[in-house]
Formats: C-alpha cells, structure tokens, sequence
C-alpha cells in the first residue's frame, strides 16, 4: 500500500513539473514565450497558459489559406483525424487542398467543432493572428490564438497560445487531467499538419513559377 503511495506521486510529481512544463512550451523559443501575441489582452489573468510553435519553411501566404479554413465541416484540424473523427471534433478527414468557400472568414464568425462549442473569432489580421476566444462558455475562460512571424523572406515561425482560466473545481480537474494532455497531443499535431500542408503549397508555387515561361528582355 505505502509502495503504490509512493509510486503514485512520484509520477504525480514528474508529470506535475518537468512533464507539464516542456508540454507547456514544446518548440517555442524564449522570444516565443516572451512575445506579446494578438489576443494576450482578452484573458491577462490565464490559470494556464501554454505556448508551442514550430518553424516553417514557408511564407505566411502560403500558410494562411490552411488556418482560415480549419473547424467542423471545413478544412478539419489536421490533426490526428482519426481521433478528431472519434470524439466527434469532425466528420471527414482534414483537407489536403485549400477550399475557396473558406478562405474569408471575419471576426466575429463562429469556427464550429462538432459536438463541442464554437470558437468565436475575435481578432484577425491576415497572414499575422488568428484569434478564437471561448470566454464564459462550457466552464471555461479560454483564448487560443495563432501568430505568424516572418523569419526571412522564405521562412516563419507558426506559434500557437492557449489560454485557460478553469470557472471552478470541476473545470480544473478536467483542464488538468484531460484537455491538457489531449490538448499537447493535438495541438503539437496540428502544428506539425499546418507546417506540412504550407511547405507543400510553397514548393508547388516554386515548382509552377520555375516551369513559368520568362518574360523576353
């Protein structure tokens, strides 16, 4: 019995500091986690806050057309579909190619998950922020926004923040012990679907400009 004890918080422990903090900040750097992002302002008090980004061998064009277009019988989360598709985030795969109908989404509009809640838009400044905010909905306050940042003319930086202030005990726990680690899994994944679909486009840009036909001196 004191042998399970033990165990049991040691694992409490590990996971409650090292597991907790590198998930809480996988891929950003310290500019990343000291940047000013478009939608710190909505929730300047956050319970738990976690910032993660990767680095994108792509302009923000070449990305912005993917973010836009994400949610529920959209362009999906590019995630682990099988997983969205399981607990009813969406209802197909996520797309492999930019959808027009999509592409001009403006605050204020709701970006629907399934059988969970909408996300309003509340800040969109095109190929910089994204911004959904879910305050007072569901027992939660919480901010998740997308920032683009041009490294060079060829490369960025995509930075996604989570901001959650849990409205009571309940809500803590399940913030704690289940959007959390669910959370990191799908996030960093989705990061990674949104790396890969705008390197994709990118190289086919270059690809059709390279085949393009010179204009005569």
């Amino acid at each position: 019995m004191v042998q399970s004890f033990v165990v049991i918080l040691a694992l409490a422990v590990l996971y409650w500091f090292p597991i907790r903090r590198w998930m809480s900040r996988w891929g950003a750097t310290p500019a990343d986690l000291k940047r000013v992002m478009a939608g710190d302002s909505l929730l300047v008090d956050p319970t738990f806050s976690y910032t993660m980004g990767v680095v994108v061998n792509a302009p923000p064009e070449d990305l912005w057309p993917w973010l836009v277009q994400i949610g529920y019988q959209r362009g999906g989360l590019y995630s682990y579909d099988w997983l969205d598709r399981l607990f009813g985030f969406l209802d197909r795969p996520s797309a492999t190619r930019i959808l027009p109908e999509f592409q001009h989404l403006a605050v204020g509009d709701r970006i629907p998950l399934g059988r969970g809640p909408s996300w309003p838009v509340a800040v969109l400044d095109p190929r910089r922020a994204l911004v959904l905010d879910m305050r007072n909905m569901s027992g939660f306050d919480w901010v998740w926004q997308f920032g683009l940042y041009p490294i060079d003319e060829r490369r960025m930086r995509l930075v996604s923040r989570s901001q959650v202030h849990p409205l009571g005990v309940a809500s803590w726990l399940v913030s704690v012990l289940a959007i959390e680690p669910s959370g990191f899994i799908m996030t960093r994944r989705m990061l990674l679907g949104l790396k890969e679909r705008a390197e994709a486009l990118g190289a086919a840009r270059a690809r059709h400009d390279s085949h393009r036909p010179h204009a005569a001196a």
